[in-house]
């Protein structure tokens, strides 16, 4: 799909997907990663791996730098990005939490919400073990606030928060369906969620939260990623220098020599 296509689709139904965006060999090593993780931090839920471990990751850096989801995100932002926002939302078999229905730019201090996400299948990613579903066309609604949401602090799903049900019209939800190495990408304020996996396969995801470097990140100690382009002068942004490969403390993969 040309750029001007995805632009087009994005622009009138909130979302788009890229086939085959990354070959199959990183998306099997950003699985392995998930595995990784897991092992590093076994008292984390696998749906909680979120940005404060990843932003000094050598695979991480690696991966959100790869010039194939630059490419793509360009198409949204333009030329100068950074990564604000990286979360694995891995759900294993039979127990993976739901996310209930919301809009991301609800819980992000950005300024102004100029954002793209990029939602990368590692494993495939179906309706038996939990996808991604988007109401098409939300993305011209209201963006609610924090206050208006309804908590749901159950133990049960990934956000302890959505937006309540009476407020969902759901017979035009799309399910994202996805095969390894595929990105869906989505706008801030399409509504969307995901249900619980309760299959007996994996289902592991990573969300990368591109920005232009234009957009001001409202948490002084917050650290982003600085990936293609130039920083902003006046926009103050803090960045994350580039990690260094430690064998043992992070994982190898292809290329690690070279960090």
């Amino acid at each position: 799909m040309i750029a001007t296509d995805l632009r087009q689709q994005y622009d009138q139904q909130g979302y788009v997907i890229v086939r085959n965006a990354i070959d199959p060999d990183l998306a099997a090593e950003t699985s392995a990663h998930v595995d990784w993780l897991l092992q590093k931090y076994p008292d984390m839920r696998p749906e909680q791996l979120h940005h404060e471990l990843l932003v000094d990751d050598p695979f991480m850096h690696r991966l959100v730098g790869d010039d194939r989801l630059l490419d793509i995100v360009e198409t949204f932002i333009g030329p100068n990005i950074a990564l604000f926002a990286a979360h694995y939302i891995a759900k294993r078999p039979y127990d993976g939490q739901e996310v209930l229905w919301h809009q991301d730019g609800t819980y992000w201090p950005l300024e102004p919400m100029e954002v793209t996400t990029i939602w990368l299948a590692a494993t495939d990613s179906t309706v038996e073990n939990g996808c991604m579903r988007v109401l098409p066309g939300t993305q011209h609604n209201r963006l609610l606030s924090r206050a208006e949401l309804q908590e749901v602090d159950d133990g049960k799903n990934v956000l302890a928060s959505g937006i309540h049900p009476s407020q969902i019209d759901d017979s035009d939800v799309i399910d994202i369906e996805l095969k390894a190495g595929d990105v869906s990408i989505h706008n801030p304020q399409i509504i969307h969620g995901s249900k619980a996996n309760t299959s007996d396969q994996w289902r592991k995801g990573l969300t990368l939260r591109y920005i232009p470097t234009s957009t001001w990140v409202k948490r002084a100690e917050h650290a982003n990623i600085l990936l293609r382009g130039r920083s902003v002068p006046g926009v103050a942004n803090l960045y994350a220098a580039r990690p260094r490969f430690v064998p043992g403390e992070h994982m190898a993969f292809y290329g690690c020599e070279y960090w």
